[in-house]
């Protein structure tokens, strides 16, 4: 598609959008109330998420912030990504050998610092000593997201397992029987809450006599996933 405008870095390409438009068309595009074109609107929600510029200080030729606003509110309300996400990680791991479904996911959490946007959610995480907000998420082995929530940062990985494990299984159709943590999820309060939805906890242990940073097997693919460009939170 052809726009009168100069393209930016973040605008969808033909082959992407050709992916994403039938997950996100709600209306037809010809449909009366319909004063932009989708892609463009979409176009809007991707250089807000990718440059994390302010909804108002969105460039002048792309649609009216509140226009993109209010269309990303109406595909959040439809589920319209989580959609997409399900089916994208499912071509992935076809793609790959594998079945379409896990049977393993990895649970990991990470602290964000807090900004003036934050609000009531943030709090501070005392074992990383920030301030700020933190992310609980569960990817499969391959690093495909599965469920992702945000919490203060001084929320306890252990009480948001139940919600990651519900999350998970609602999202794989019961299929995740494993799920590898670190030991900050040790405990039998833990191992309950997944028990509950059948996923055993798997503890994935600190060599002993190691210090500092150090890789940990499986875990790693959860915490690489929140620091790639557009990552997890890039989908809102």
């Amino acid at each position: 598609m052809t726009t009168s405008r100069k393209a930016y870095p973040s605008d969808v390409s033909d082959e992407e959008w050709a992916l994403v438009a039938p997950y996100l068309t709600l209306l037809r595009e010809d449909a009366p109330q319909r004063d932009y074109p989708l892609r463009e609107v979409f176009n809007g929600l991707r250089y807000v998420v990718k440059t994390g510029a302010p909804w108002r200080w969105m460039p002048h030729d792309l649609p009216p912030w509140h226009t993109v606003y209010d269309q990303a509110r109406r595909w959040l309300r439809a589920g319209c990504f989580e959609a997409l996400v399900d089916d994208l990680r499912a071509i992935l791991r076809l793609a790959q050998g594998r079945a379409p479904e896990p049977t393993a996911a990895v649970l990991d959490s990470r602290t964000l610092r807090s900004t003036p946007e934050s609000g009531a959610r943030a709090g501070y995480d005392g074992a990383k000593r920030k301030r700020g907000s933190k992310l609980h998420l569960a990817v499969d082995t391959l690093g495909h997201l599965l469920a992702a929530h945000v919490t203060p940062a001084s929320a306890d990985d252990r009480a948001e397992v139940r919600r990651l494990a519900a999350a998970v299984q609602a999202a794989t159709g019961e299929s995740v029987a494993v799920a590898f943590v670190d030991q900050g999820y040790t405990g039998e309060r833990a191992e309950g809450a997944a028990a509950e939805h059948g996923i055993r906890l798997e503890v994935v242990r600190l060599p002993e006599a190691k210090r500092g940073f150090v890789l940990l097997p499986r875990r790693w693919v959860a915490a690489a996933r929140t620091m790639l460009p557009g990552g997890v939170l890039a989908r809102p």
